[in-house]
């Protein structure tokens, strides 16, 4: 391991974003390790040239030996969506606020440099202001959304009182290559492709009209390894990462419909949409405010949902 080279634990690193955030930092020749239980993720999304452990964070016994020698942790493990914590409060709190306090004391412990926390737009809940600043009061709608705030609140806590040095970045709707799109934790644009490839309706729950900012996953990897190599102290702060633009499920489905080519005959008779019963707990709009982004890390988004899901659609 070079000088330059840093000693690395991704947390989650075999699901969704985890996984890409390994990715850019073994390209970056760092040495890194993952912890991951695989309950959502995937053993194949793990780079080859990282350092496996399938582990719960949950277990501070087996998982703190691992945090020795290690500069900074990347914490994405986590219950990772709104529906499941409603059905099961009690597994989300478990996974998301035990397992952040188990990653800090092991990083508090073993004298790490800094944690980055995934946080999650979805704290905000039902704002009047947009776009989102980062210090709107959040009004958390979900058992999920709540476990992810007191996650941020355990990051500045630990900062305050031994000095741990934390960062909370909350992600805005993030997709693009191995988002899930079945199950309970699918996501949106994961679902809309792969009800693509099969020819069937896509669904959309409630009346289309709730408005999301959609972030690309390469733009989410990039404000990590920012936040990672930023200089100064952060001591707990916050800092949205999004767009700045938003859109209705409406207006991504046609996007989605618009990028089809050729075009394909649907096997429902109610045409190219489906509308399905709305679910509790989401929010009517999120929009971000990035501009604490720009200011302090350099960070600006780079890709636009239509080129995003062109890229997904040429998989």
């Amino acid at each position: 391991m070079s000088k330059q080279a840093k000693k690395v634990i991704v947390t989650g690193g075999a699901g969704f974003i985890g996984s890409h955030i390994v990715d850019e930092l073994i390209r970056q020749k760092h040495k890194v390790i993952v912890i991951d239980n695989l309950s959502s993720g995937k053993r194949e999304f793990v780079n080859p040239k990282a350092e496996f452990h399938k582990l719960d964070v949950c277990n501070l016994e087996k998982i703190k030996p691992l945090f020795k020698g290690v500069d900074f942790v990347f914490h994405l493990a986590a219950q990772p969506r709104i529906q499941p914590s409603i059905v099961d409060p009690s597994f989300s709190f478990q996974n998301n606020i035990l397992g952040s306090m188990n990653v800090l004391l092991a990083s508090k412990d073993n004298k790490v440099k800094r944690v980055i926390y995934a946080a999650s737009s979805s704290v905000y809940g039902d704002q009047d202001v947009f776009p989102l600043r980062e210090d709107a009061f959040p009004k958390p709608k979900s058992p999920y959304s709540l476990s992810k705030l007191i996650g941020e609140h355990l990051c500045r806590i630990f900062s305050d009182l031994y000095q741990i040095d934390t960062v909370c970045l909350r992600y805005f709707n993030v997709y693009g290559p191995r988002q899930t799109s079945e199950g309970t934790y699918a996501t949106v644009i994961g679902i809309f492709l792969d009800k693509i490839r099969q020819g069937k309706p896509l669904p959309i729950v409630g009346d289309g009209s709730l408005k999301r900012d959609f972030t690309y996953i390469d733009d989410i990897v990039r404000a990590n390894v920012l936040a990672m190599n930023f200089k100064e102290k952060f001591n707990g702060e916050i800092i949205n990462i999004g767009t700045g633009n938003n859109y209705s499920i409406n207006e991504v489905a046609q996007i989605v419909l618009s990028n089809v080519k050729p075009k394909i005959v649907f096997s429902s008779s109610q045409g190219p949409i489906e509308y399905l019963p709305a679910r509790l707990g989401e929010s009517k709009e999120v929009l971000a405010n990035n501009k604490k982004a720009l200011s302090i890390l350099g960070w600006k988004p780079t890709i636009k949902l239509n080129e995003g899901i062109k890229l997904l659609m040429k998989d």
